[in-house]
């Protein structure tokens, strides 16, 4: 091949691999930041040791709880979402890990109660009960005191994927009713928030607005507060 034409063969061949196969140039991926609510919690020894176990509602108010408990307690969250009560006891030991914990604050439901296209739950209510009340069994080895935090209202909205109010409000009872009986205090965000859900929660979604976050964040950390006074 002649000088000429070989370097104008190299010419077209870089100039396809900068734009692509589609001959637009490609666009720089840019890194997802971390979820501050992920971060590693560095604990102050002189200060008690929380837990907080939960789904996506929970990732929502982390950050906020930790800073409306500046000062006050160190404040980790499990390394996930929290998922259906069937995740929690694949994955409750690990999340435990070996150290102390002085309050666990916890909740499971939004998951289990999820519809999915037969119109089946994720976990049936019944299973829902006999795997919480075994993983109350096991949180309440530790010897921490615990909060257990009620799931929070369902919009009545077409929601993907779908669930109903009245779901969460019989899995609320059925969760009441354990706690109950293992005097263990409830964080009631159901009702805290029902008022103003509205304002609070996105439109037709079950998850909340920064504002809402905030909201959950100082019912949590209230609830903490109490859970720690006697330790005090």
């Amino acid at each position: 091949m002649r000088p000429f034409l070989i370097r104008a063969a190299i010419t077209i061949a870089t100039a396809a691999f900068a734009t692509g196969p589609s001959g637009a140039a490609p666009q720089a991926q840019t890194p997802q930041k971390p979820d501050p609510a992920f971060e590693k919690v560095t604990d102050d020894p002189q200060l008690p040791r929380v837990l907080l176990i939960g789904d996506s509602i929970s990732i929502g108010y982390t950050v906020a709880t930790r800073k409306q408990l500046a000062g006050k307690a160190n404040v980790h969250r499990i390394p996930e979402n929290g998922g259906p009560t069937s995740n929690g006891l694949k994955k409750l030991d690990d999340w435990l890990g070996e150290s102390r914990w002085d309050v666990i604050h916890f909740n499971w439901g939004l998951h289990d109660l999820k519809l999915d296209a037969a119109g089946d739950h994720q976990v049936p209510l019944d299973v829902y009960e006999a795997n919480l009340r075994e993983l109350v069994k096991r949180l309440r080895a530790t010897g921490a005191t615990l909060v257990w935090a009620n799931t929070t209202p369902v919009p009545d909205a077409a929601l993907s994927p779908p669930r109903k109010n009245s779901d969460v409000i019989a899995y609320n009872a059925a969760a009441k009713r354990i706690m109950d009986e293992n005097r263990i205090a409830v964080d009631d965000l159901y009702d805290a928030v029902r008022p103003r859900l509205g304002e609070l929660q996105r439109p037709a979604n079950v998850h909340f607005s920064d504002k809402g976050s905030e909201f959950l964040a100082r019912q949590v950390a209230a609830s903490i507060r109490r859970a720690l006074e006697p330790k005090r």
